[in-house]
């Protein structure tokens, strides 16, 4: 294994535990290389520039997932993975609702419904 997928896929099991396996898992049968990349360029390239902390670097992640709008089982995935890296619940929905000015309502409405899908689940929900 090369050292980007090394580090990657430590990088990906920061945000969600396992991460990197269950990645492997989901594509294993059909494309495998498609984990391998996601390993490879998102988490063991990208994540590990200077400039951004990882914090930042997850908000910035749900604000684009939130404006693409149709993206909500990854979006699902850097929610959990933001709180799991120390961010706030109060910090991830003022990220999804400054994306209802640039990205409007409907996908700033579906993007809340699955943040409060997560805090849910995480039995973390609080105003």
């Amino acid at each position: 294994m090369s050292e980007r997928y090394l580090k990657g896929a430590e990088k990906l099991n920061e945000l969600e535990p396992n991460g990197a396996n269950n990645l492997i898992d989901a594509f294993n049968e059909v494309c495998p290389d498609l984990a391998k990349y996601t390993i490879e360029y998102p988490f063991g390239d990208i994540l590990q520039r200077d400039g951004l902390d990882y914090r930042t670097r997850e908000l910035v992640t749900i604000a684009a997932l939130t404006a693409l709008g149709n993206c909500q089982p990854q979006l699902n995935g850097h929610i959990n993975g933001a709180l799991n890296i120390g961010c706030t619940q109060k910090e991830i929905t003022e990220v999804i609702l400054q994306m209802s000015v640039y990205a409007g309502f409907p996908a700033a409405i579906n993007g809340m419904t699955v943040a409060k899908e997560v805090f849910e689940s995480r039995n973390e929900i609080s105003v």
